[in-house]
Parts: structure tokens; C-alpha cells; sequence
């Protein structure tokens, strides 16, 4: 049983893209409620709690929104979850809930597949800095 932080919502994320690094930082520059922790997909942590939820590893090409106990949101809905979570003017962002799930992963899903071509990749995950270690499980 995976022992995890209480009321911690837990970003699973692709820790060598340049485009998810960007929106990790994004997240933590506004998470001004310390709603969540984050967790590179490909670390051993993110392993363990991938197969906890039942999603295999080879099948994930997305961000992921885990609420302990609770639910998991991947792709376009993760998105909207996170945004929601930020609050403030990013609440708004829950106006794409409007677009249906399917049209909304396929966008999703064309970003995906190209966001190494564009963005670039890393040769390792990041590590984060002093001041942002506790973020990070």
C-alpha cells in the first residue's frame, strides 16, 4: 500500500520533457494553497503508484492527477482538474469541460505526441532546488 501525504494531490508527470518541466513550474509558481506534489513518471515512486491505480506504464503518454483514495484524471482531464485546483483566474480554464472528452484528448494528444520535437527532452529528470525539494515526493 502506497503511503502517500494526506490531502496532497499528486501530479504524475513526463520529468525529461522541457513543455511538462515548464508546466510543473508553472503549477508551483500558483499553487498558492500547496495543493499538490509532483512525481516524474519515470521514477521509481511514479512506477509504484501508476501500477497502484492500474494504468500500465507503456500505455501513458500524459500528465496525471491522482487524489489519493479518491479518483485519477489523465490527458485533457487532468488539465482541467489542476486548473481548477489553482484557482483564481486560472479557474476559468474549466470552460474547456465544455469541449468533449473525446475532441479534447485528441488535441491533447497531438501535443503529446510532438512536444519532444518541439519543446525538447532532457537526458535526465530534473532535480529540483532546495527551496522546491518539499514539492516534490
Amino acid at each position: 500500500m502506497l503511503n502517500l501525504l494526506p490531502n496532497k494531490k499528486i501530479i504524475l508527470f513526463d520529468g525529461v520533457c522541457n513543455l511538462c518541466d515548464s508546466a510543473v513550474q508553472f503549477v508551483i509558481q500558483h499553487d498558492t494553497k500547496d495543493v499538490f506534489r509532483f512525481v516524474a513518471l519515470q521514477s521509481e515512486l511514479g512506477q509504484e503508484i501508476l501500477k497502484h491505480i492500474g494504468i500500465n506504464s507503456k500505455n501513458i503518454d500524459s500528465i496525471i492527477l491522482y487524489e489519493p483514495g479518491i479518483a485519477y484524471y489523465y490527458k485533457s482531464k487532468a488539465a482541467v482538474e489542476i486548473a481548477k485546483n489553482i484557482g483564481g483566474i486560472w479557474h476559468y480554464g474549466t470552460i474547456f469541460r465544455i469541449i468533449p472528452t473525446g475532441i479534447s484528448n485528441q488535441l491533447y494528444d497531438y501535443i503529446a505526441k510532438n512536444r519532444y520535437k518541439w519543446y525538447g527532452k532532457k537526458e535526465s529528470c530534473v532535480s529540483p532546488t532546495a527551496e522546491l525539494k518539499s514539492k516534490f515526493l
